[in-house]
């Protein structure tokens, strides 16, 4: 969310157009609509970064996506296995390996 319009204790939910990233962590009961439903209603709500957070074997993966403005359907950036290290839509540098230690 744009740090100039944080809203109150009392908010809960934000509009679309004030969101930068969505990330979602999959489970077996969302795998479908994590993968496929979500990522088609955030694009088309305009967010212009999505991730996806899955566990392979106990360890995290992030799947990275942009928006393209010409589709509002995301293009993936990146598969992140143990570094999770980005400068878009910020700088972030996390050991996906140490992550139960954050």
């Amino acid at each position: 969310m744009h740090a100039d319009r944080d809203g109150d204790l009392d908010l809960t939910s934000y509009r679309a157009e004030d969101v930068v990233l969505v990330v979602e962590v999959v489970s077996p009961e969302s795998r479908s609509r994590d993968r496929e439903r979500k990522p088609q209603l955030y694009g088309k709500a305009g967010i212009p970064h999505f991730w996806r957070v899955e566990n392979a074997d106990g360890r995290p993966v992030v799947y990275v996506y942009e928006l393209d403005p010409a589709t509002n359907c995301y293009a993936l950036s990146g598969i992140h296995h143990d570094q999770l290290r980005l400068t878009v839509p910020f700088d972030i540098d996390i050991d996906l390996r140490d992550i139960d230690s954050l």
